[in-house]
């Protein structure tokens, strides 16, 4: 039974969420802690995906890589988790979204205080009955359960040693670790101190896990004393509300149960009436409703890949629970409306983000829907045939064909009781993989084996292309046909590994520079290597050419001349990426960000997270602003700095990407600031212009932008003025004219289509009215079953519809053909059902869709008129035979 949440209010002991995460707060700060906000769901560590602990904006802070912002901090950090995401609404307290409210001390305060001020605050400020609580402590940690038993005072039979599994908390396999003590709330502490089971979940509830960071642990394992010693706490928000409002599980708190609530009333339904499975979907319902609408105010997008397939695949939930309990039609923008409403005092930016959610929400809810449809229809014809189990290639065709997510069939199989074929399923996702892999790539496994090796065994390509572009270096490795070399010749296609370069190796989506190895004593031997590219094999750079004059040996001297023209074009368009990214923010939505990028001598494009295309207007405001920046002269700083540092300043770093301690900071100050290691401009003004030339959609959720800056934008504008000059000639009309010269062609054409479309239609009607004496009655109806090649479905329906005029309403008329006489292997079905036929229960869409399989296809419509169509036109005579047959049965 819910609580009664209209209670909450007027009351000093914290109850509602609002006033435990208020509470919470107040008692730490009150403590010297300082209140940090909570951290965004896309943590500031490029590596990893989500934020899905409290702890983890601090990680940095507990390895010795960044200074704590005070010696004590509290938070109410927002988390998402999906590693247990079918447990969702079928326990009690398992959720995607939840908050977690913490206290963290950075070599200040240790275990004495953590455990006092915890038992305090359980005890004291959220008024829970000592008797009701149980500590675990880690079964070696003798200190934790003196300070709980001597100082605090608990019931020494009430303090449960567990082992390292369960109470021993470690970053990683080596590194900063510890002890972990956990506080559990009792709801059946009437049965006593005798063997208690913590495992029991119906019986306690984990509610406040504190960890003492005390340890380092070394690669052999051994563990050594930190000088400073570290806590990090954990409460969660959600299992603190469950056990004050005395509610019997997390989804009936008011965090979550007015979201419950919604649903329910969406779907004209009654929570408390409904048994366990309804119930389920709608905590489904709720549970990911919270995490969609913060995902999305985060900046997460929809996509197939990394966080933005966890956004999709929880609004792919919750719009399918929302059908199991009758919600037909789209409600994901009323349940995000509610949420926003529960959530915004806690976190306003949801207001600000309001109408990006909602677009967002809509535009892929609408499209799960189509898929969802037919999906769930495919999926119930195959379990209507009862299987063992759903087989690996089912389930992949519904992935591949349909775009129906496995995780969803095999949701749906458990639900009736039977598995999926998992094994199976990656099997076919593995070879869709290869063969993907090799169409669209073609590898000199050899070449490039050797070349990995090379990047292992040399040491690193010193740099100094960011300052100079033509230097003297040596020899240091050669390979020819992927085989290492002391010597090449004159014609030689070679990889040339030099100990220091001013060519530029391919990276961070700029291609490698062109230019030419010379020798440069006039006492040497003349040597010209022609370089056409540039990559990198660890640190190592590799430069790709061929020996046009002399031979080279290693350990010789080469002299690199960087082609000045292609540098300065990669440069300009570099640094317009840059510029484009920072103005989309500004125009577009300030949660944009890079999902990847192209620079080359010719043009640059540059991908990037956003639900929808941007508008016209927009690119146009995108295209004016970037231009503005660059008559305004921006100058570009360069700098170096530890990462912590750049992240501080506000520097983007393009998630996916490895980063060092020390990273390359490209700022232009007041416009960007990256964190990229490519070559670029000196001032804005360099680039003189740029121009966007294409937006486009390039999958779910990711759209491009190509564009040129510098000296390409003139090769653009010459390359257009050619086109619109020969346009021009051929349509006899001045630039200026040519746009309404096509319009009016193409209305002149429209209305060529709509005769030739008309005469076709009566001369399938003039050739089916010569069919009318194969009509064969049985008793007072009759059917027409004949083939007419050459007519497409149009053609033929309009056919169909005349013979049926024409015989009566007791008639059946089916129509069939191959639509291109030069082309047999499609063919294309018509049915034609009078209302008479109609009323003795028979339907022209399930008629024709039978016969259509006998062609290989399928197909159907209403009960009065459809089609269908296959993929084997020698079988078409066959199935209009078994037409026939089935006809005479069903009439008779």
């Amino acid at each position: 039974m819910a609580v009664d949440r209209s209670s909450f209010s007027g009351i000093s002991q914290p109850r509602s969420g609002e006033e435990i995460r208020k509470a919470f707060l107040t008692f730490f700060a009150e403590r010297g802690h300082e209140v940090v906000p909570s951290a965004s769901l896309i943590p500031d560590d490029p590596t990893v995906l989500l934020t899905i602990a409290g702890m983890l904006p601090f990680k940095p802070v507990f390895l010795g890589h960044r200074r704590p912002p005070a010696p004590r901090a509290t938070s109410s950090q927002k988390c998402i988790r999906t590693n247990d995401i079918e447990n969702v609404g079928r326990t009690a307290r398992h959720h995607t979204f939840f908050e977690m409210l913490g206290n963290f001390s950075f070599g200040d305060y240790f275990k004495r205080e953590a455990i006092q001020w915890a038992w305090e605050l359980s005890t004291d400020v959220f008024g829970l009955d000592p008797r009701s609580l149980v500590v675990s402590v880690y079964r070696e940690d003798d200190e934790a359960e003196e300070i709980w038993r001597d100082v605090v005072g608990v019931n020494p039979q009430r303090i449960i040693r567990m082992d390292e599994r369960d109470n021993f908390w470690a970053s990683g396999p080596t590194g900063p670790c510890g002890p972990c003590s956990e506080l559990y709330f009792d709801f059946k502490a009437e049965l006593g101190d005798v063997g208690i089971d913590l495992e029991d979940d119906t019986r306690f509830i984990e509610f406040y896990n504190l960890v003492f960071m005390q340890y380092n642990r070394d690669s052999e394992g051994n563990l050594t004393p930190l000088a400073n010693c570290n806590i990090d706490t954990g409460m969660g928000l959600e299992r603190m509300a469950q056990i004050l409002q005395g509610v019997p599980n997390n989804y009936e708190t008011d965090l979550i149960y007015p979201l419950i609530e919604k649903a329910a009333s969406l779907a004209k339904i009654d929570y408390e009436e409904l048994d366990e499975k309804a119930k389920t979907s709608l905590k489904v319902i709720a549970d990911h409703g919270r995490a969609v609408t913060q995902l999305i105010c985060d900046g997460v997008t929809t996509s197939n890949l990394g966080r933005g397939y966890v956004l999709r695949r929880l609004i792919r939930r919750v719009v399918r629970h929302g059908r199991l309990i009758g919600l037909t039609n789209p409600f994901l923008v009323d349940m995000a409306d509610t949420a926003i409403d529960l959530m915004k005092p806690s976190f306003p930016q949801l207001l600000e983000r309001r109408q990006v959610i909602l677009r967002e929400l809509e535009r892929e809810e609408s499209r799960f829907m189509d898929t969802l449809e037919r999906g769930e229809k495919l999926l119930a014809d195959v379990l209507a045939g009862k299987p063992k189990k759903i087989t690996g290639e089912q389930a992949f065709e519904l992935y591949d064909t349909y775009g129906f997510p496995w995780e969803l069939t095999e949701e749906i199989a458990q639900e009736h009781g039977i598995n999926v074929d998992i094994k199976e399923f990656e099997k076919a996702m593995d070879v869709q993989r290869k063969r993907a892999k090799d169409a669209s790539l073609s590898i000199d496994v050899t070449l490039q084996d050797t070349i990995d090796r090379l990047g292992n065994e040399l040491r690193p390509t010193s740099f100094l292309g960011y300052t100079k572009l033509e230097h003297t270096s040596s020899v240091q490795a050669l390979v020819v046909h992927g085989e290492t070399a002391m010597r090449v010749e004159s014609g030689d296609e070679v990889q040339i590994i030099l100990d220091s370069t001013s060519f530029y190796g391919e990276g961070g989506g700029q291609v490698g520079d062109r230019g030419v190895l010379i020798s440069k004593d006039s006492d040497a031997k003349e040597v010209l290597v022609e370089i056409d590219r540039v990559s990198r094999s660890r640190d190592v750079f590799v430069h790709y050419g061929r020996i046009r004059t002399g031979s080279v040996e290693v350990g010789d001297s080469l002299h690199g001349l960087v082609h000045q023209t292609s540098r300065r074009r990669a440069q300009a368009h570099h640094t317009a990426t840059h510029l484009l990214q920072s103005a989309l923010k500004l125009v577009v939505d300030s949660g944009i960000h890079q999902a990847g990028s192209l620079v080359s001598f010719e043009r640059m494009r540059f991908d990037f997270h956003s639900p929808c295309a941007v508008s016209s207007l927009d690119l146009k405001k995108v295209e004016e602003l970037i231009n503005t920046w660059i008559v305004q002269s921006h100058r570009l700083e360069v700098h170096e700095m530890p990462i912590e540092d750049a992240k501080n300043a506000g520097a983007v770093a393009m998630f996916g990407e490895k980063y060092g301690a020390d990273v390359r900071v490209v700022d232009i100050p007041g416009v960007s600031m990256e964190l990229c290691g490519g070559t670029h401009v000196a001032n804005t003004a360099e680039l003189g212009a740029f121009k966007v030339v294409s937006e486009t959609g390039i999958a779910s959720g990711i759209r491009r932008i190509e564009a040129v800056a510098g000296p390409a934008v003139l090769d653009y504008l010459n390359e257009r003025d050619v086109v619109v000059k020969e346009l021009g000639r051929r349509f006899k009309a001045q630039p200026n004219e040519i746009v309404q010269r096509v319009l009016t062609l193409q209305d002149e054409l429209k209305s060529l289509e709509k005769t030739l479309l008309l005469t076709r239609s009566e001369l399938a009607i003039a050739k089916a009215l010569g069919l009318v004496t194969q009509t064969v009655a049985i008793g007072e109806s009759q059917y027409l079953v004949e083939r007419l090649d050459g007519l497409n479905g149009d053609s033929l329906q309009s056919a169909a519809k005349s013979l049926l005029d024409q015989l009566g309403a007791s008639s059946v008329v089916i129509l069939a053909g191959a639509p291109e006489l030069q082309n047999q292997s499609k063919v294309i079905l018509v049915a034609a059902f009078g209302s008479h036929i109609i009323s003795r229960g028979l339907k022209a869409g399930s008629f024709i869709g039978d016969i259509a399989k006998i062609c290989g296809g399928g197909g159907g419509g209403r009960p009065n008129i459809a089609q269908a169509g296959g993929r084997d036109a020698k079988a078409l005579d066959g199935a209009l035979d078994e037409a026939r047959n089935k006809l005479r049965l069903l009439l008779a």
